[in-house]
């Protein structure tokens, strides 16, 4: 019985540290996308905010309350929106991601449609989904709405 307790808490702590690991990675592969036009920033800090959530509810908060990146992420959990300057940086980056692509790597036809399929359903997902509207003072939880 105590063994399995021993390894029920071992196998959470290493959930957790886990959890931590991957939302330290998604921040520094969002800091990359800040500078890089081909990678997103937003998706990986949602990610990041996701993973923290589960494993440091300290750097959840920092994350959630962080005055450019919180409100994003806020409307995200909430209401699945997504700004309008973020879906148009995302699929202008799926379109050079593509152009690249398909310049660099000379796919074969049908691979270059699966991929064209790909990114085009991914690029209908993101700008279907619905834009925050703020009321109130931005880059507090509390305040976060969506209409």
């Amino acid at each position: 019985m105590r063994d399995a307790l021993g390894i029920a808490a071992l196998l959470r702590n290493g959930r957790r540290i886990a959890f931590l690991a991957a939302g330290c990675l998604m921040v520094a592969l969002g800091i990359i996308g800040a500078f890089l036009p081909i990678m997103p920033t937003t998706e990986f800090l949602i990610a990041a905010a996701w993973c923290f959530g589960k494993s440091s509810p300290r750097l959840e908060a920092w994350m959630l309350d962080h005055p450019t990146f919180g409100p994003v992420i806020l409307q995200w959990r909430e209401y699945g929106a997504v700004p309008r300057k973020a879906k148009v940086m995302a699929v202008c980056g799926m379109t050079l991601g593509y152009v690249m692509f398909w310049f660099h790597v000379k796919p074969r036809l049908l691979f270059a449609c699966l991929v064209a399929v790909f990114m085009l359903a991914s690029a209908i997902y993101v700008v279907s989904r619905p834009e925050p509207r703020f009321s109130g003072q931005a880059g507090t939880r509390e305040n976060t709405k969506c209409s």
